[in-house]
């Protein structure tokens, strides 16, 4: 992808922040926005298998999200942003009894204080009219056998609302993309096997591309006036 400043505008590609852009969610989002023009800086624990390496519209930053100051240390480097996806995640299922504190605690740290430490870090570079989007899960409204994994995704509803208000006289938009059972390496994650995933109704899971479709709306100009909201896309699981 060409970085270089369009002739018409002399303005540079619009610039967004992707993390777990190695893989799922976070690399569709990723590819998406390389293909829509955007440049991509990508963070995540290991090398994105796929992604042009020969291209100077994507960069990689290793950062493991749960060492916090790594984090904040690797989003300072940076430089200013359009937009910021927060898209790294995991999941640790278990029923009320056979709780794990450490699985909890692994939960919250990169869902929530990843999140919060990374769009801190980032928000003065945040350029007027940018977005935040983080990746919630349909689950935020409770789901027997995942009420630690649901708790850090609900609070990503109350983390984006406060920001959204917050952010909104800069024309920036915060929002929160909650899809349902997704095609990805977490559907098949051993650490989530006390609740294997259920087909929605429309047939079959949803397509990382699919949500990746979904975030490029909010990241785009018609999705300008959405803010402070979560959308969720589930195949019908929710009904």
């Amino acid at each position: 992808m060409d970085t270089t400043p369009d002739r018409r505008t002399g303005q540079e590609p619009r610039h967004a922040v992707v993390t777990g852009a190695s893989s799922g969610i976070g690399q569709a989002i990723a590819a998406r926005l390389l293909r829509e023009g955007w440049k991509v800086t990508g963070m995540s624990r290991t090398r994105p298998p796929e992604h042009p390496q020969d291209s100077p519209a994507f960069s990689w930053i290793q950062a493991d999200l749960t060492d916090l100051d790594l984090l904040a240390d690797a989003s300072a480097v940076v430089g200013e942003v359009d937009a910021v996806v927060h898209a790294a995640g995991l999941q640790r299922s278990a029923p009320l009894g056979r709780l794990s504190a450490p699985d909890g605690a692994l939960m919250w740290r990169v869902h929530v204080e990843a999140a919060t430490v990374l769009v801190n870090a980032l928000a003065g570079a945040i350029r007027p009219g940018g977005r935040v989007v983080l990746i919630g899960s349909r689950t935020m409204a409770g789901a027997a056998g995942k009420s630690q994994y649901a708790a850090t995704k609900a609070a990503l509803v109350g983390l984006s609302r406060s920001w959204a208000m917050e952010l909104a006289p800069r024309g920036i938009t915060v929002n929160v993309v909650a899809p349902g059972p997704t095609d990805t390496p977490m559907l098949r994650d051993p650490g989530r096997a006390a609740t294997p995933p259920r087909v929605p109704p429309l047939g079959r899971f949803v397509r990382p591309e699919e949500v990746a479709g979904l975030a490029a709306f909010l990241l785009g100009p018609e999705g300008g006036a959405v803010t402070g909201q979560h959308l969720v896309m589930c195949g019908g699981a929710s009904l």
